[in-house]
């Protein structure tokens, strides 16, 4: 039996803080969470430097660093992090998300109903590790900022930027006073020309390009709630953050949001449906019964999602893993 203070433990990450995304933000966090009960190196890709365990982030891009780690070490543990694009949408079959799965020891998702996304053998060695975000309290809720409606996510098509700017295009006339405010960096161009484009069009849409990881936290703190438009996600700290933060989320109807809010939750609409989304915001910025019941099922969920609870599951799957 390898003790749980011997040895390295890595973290395999294709992220890096440049890319400021949640992959990145879970991988420094729980470097953050095991340093002190064990060595923790956190890299994108596995170097061959020996280690007791292996950690990996995203079944498809880690594939090459956990292959690799098994044929030097077939009896060391390895832990697979499943992301949102390994189990929902058109790559999650790939084969190198089941070659990663197949050698890994222990399988991570990141809200229960992705286990309903794996197999029966593939559900014998998994759990579930909630994500989590401090609290941040708002520093202008009762001025301008609280009026405004923010999205996070880098421009691409899975985080679907166009359902928003859809909804600011009809809510322009209709009600000039809903402010939108879109914060991600430009990773495809074509949705880039399309932001600028809805940005000089509409006044109600403000597209703020990359932020800090700080300044996007203060962002949401301060708004009237987050939009979250995703087609597929495995459980978004975006989503976390703002429910730490009291305030209530727009989400699009998938496994990754309904996961983390609840079924029960009233403050969704159907994925890619611009008018649905444009009526819910209308809906919250005029009703503030609503957004006080949005704002208080969101506050019934932010325990689960508290640093200590992560903690202690992430520290108890490297101690599982090494008492293996």
């Amino acid at each position: 039996m390898v003790l749980v203070n011997e040895g390295r433990v890595l973290i395999v990450s294709p992220a890096v803080a440049s890319n400021n995304n949640g992959n990145w933000h879970t991988a420094a966090r729980w470097q953050q969470f095991l340093s002190g009960p064990f060595e923790v190196d956190l890299d994108q890709r596995w170097d061959g430097t020996p280690a007791a365990a292996m950690i990996a982030l995203h079944a498809r891009k880690s594939a090459d660093s956990v292959q690799a780690f098994r044929r030097a070490f077939p009896d060391r543990p390895i832990a697979l992090v499943f992301t949102g694009t390994d189990i929902y949408g058109e790559q999650a079959a790939g084969a190198q998300a089941s070659e990663s799965s197949r050698d890994a020891t222990h399988l991570v998702v990141l809200q229960e109903l992705a286990l309903d996304q794996l197999s029966e053998q593939e559900r014998s060695r998994a759990r579930v590790i909630l994500q989590s975000a401090p609290q941040l309290p708002a520093t202008d809720r009762a001025g301008e900022g609280a009026r405004a409606f923010v999205a996070v996510g880098h421009l691409r098509d899975v985080k679907d930027p166009l359902t928003l700017m859809s909804a600011a295009r009809l809510l322009r006339d209709s009600s000039p006073g809903i402010r939108l405010v879109h914060v991600g960096d430009a990773l495809d161009a074509a949705l880039a020309a399309s932001a600028v484009q809805t940005a000089a069009e509409c006044p109600n849409y403000q597209w703020l390009g990359s932020l800090a990881h700080e300044a996007a936290r203060s962002q949401i703190a301060n708004a009237r709630a987050l939009v979250h438009m995703s087609r597929a996600e495995g459980g978004a700290n975006v989503v976390i953050e703002a429910i730490r933060c009291g305030v209530p989320v727009l989400a699009s109807r998938i496994d990754g949001n309904v996961g983390l809010l609840g079924p029960d939750y009233q403050g969704y609409f159907p994925v890619g449906d611009f008018e649905a989304l444009a009526m819910l915001l209308r809906a919250v910025h005029i009703d503030d019964v609503l957004h006080a019941r949005l704002c208080a099922q969101c506050a019934a969920r932010a325990p689960l999602f508290a640093p200590e609870m992560e903690k202690e599951a992430v520290r108890s799957l490297v101690r599982d893993m090494l008492a293996g």
